[in-house]
């Protein structure tokens, strides 16, 4: 397989991360020192890089604020993606501010000219040829219509292109409606939640049966539990479980995007459930062990 036959067309959010590990409890009303770093990110941003670290063909359909499109071009291109970012003259860049607490994080968003971003930009021609498109759950949050979502997936599928979606966040799916967001993304060949965001789509608490739940929706369902490992579910045959790396994480932001990126190449390399997850559990193991969402330079 050439690399061309493994370009994979990212569709998504770009992100400026801050990303703040106190030394301690946070304290209420006066300062607490901590360490600040500030990061390029985006979840969808931060898979493209690891698609490209682990040797895939990369391009990224993306928006920022017009102020930052050559900042982040570079940083992309410099990263082994082919950036296909557009400017937003009204929306600055999206921030999230990352609060790390161990093995935990909480996140405060801005979206940005991410919000403005239309999945008709991810053209026909871009779609040709491509092995498989991906996008989040982030792309879809707060919008009142997603047929475009919608028609991407038909015009990708009708190329035989295939789609994957990684769930994004279970408090956005919660204020987004996990049937409506459900509904958008029906015909998507894989999707990627993690187990608190396969609890809020299916309304049920057990890893094996929440996997099983959504294999009846969509044909690979790759459903990330941390440090316990990952299930890969498909209708009508056995659940494939695989333990996580052993890492010592030092940051898990972009954890799962590294995740959703070993599994994608592998999986349109080998068409194999079992060599997908190890390949993205190992790759995850890298993202825990730098800071920030993406590789390091």
């Amino acid at each position: 397989m050439t690399d061309e036959d493994r370009r994979v067309v990212v569709f998504g959010d770009v992100i400026d991360d801050i990303i703040a590990t106190p030394s301690g409890p946070i304290r209420d009303d006066t300062d607490t020192p901590s360490s600040i770093e500030r990061r390029a990110g985006g979840s969808a941003a931060n898979m493209a890089t690891w698609l490209a670290l682990a040797g895939g063909t990369v391009d990224f359909v993306g928006r920022v604020g017009v102020m930052d499109l050559e900042r982040h071009s570079q940083i992309l291109r410099e990263a082994g993606v082919r950036p296909m970012l557009a400017a937003d003259h009204i929306l600055p860049t999206g921030t999230i501010v990352i609060i790390v607490d161990g093995d935990r994080r909480s996140m405060l968003t801005e979206r940005g000219a991410n919000a403005a971003l239309d999945p008709e930009a991810v053209s026909d021609s871009i779609l040709d040829g491509a092995s498989a498109v991906h996008f989040t759950g982030y792309s879809l949050f707060g919008r009142d219509d997603t047929s475009g979502f919608r028609r991407l997936i038909k015009r990708a599928k009708a190329r035989g292109v295939q789609v994957s979606v990684d769930a994004g966040s279970s408090g956005f799916l919660t204020d987004f409606g996990p049937s409506r967001f459900l509904d958008a993304i029906a015909g998507a060949a894989i999707l990627f939640p993690n187990l608190d965001e396969g609890r809020t789509l299916t309304g049920l608490d057990e890893p094996q049966e929440i996997a099983a739940t959504l294999a009846r929706k969509f044909p690979v369902v790759v459903l990330t539990l941390g440090t316990q490992g990952v299930l890969v579910a498909s209708k009508g045959q056995e659940t494939v479980f695989v333990a996580a790396t052993t890492a010592n994480t030092t940051d898990p932001t972009g954890a799962g995007d590294a995740f959703c990126a070993g599994f994608l190449l592998e999986w349109i390399s080998s068409g194999d459930r079992r060599a997908a997850a190890e390949a993205g559990s190992r790759l995850a193991a890298q993202a825990v062990e730098v800071v920030g969402g993406r590789p390091s330079a």
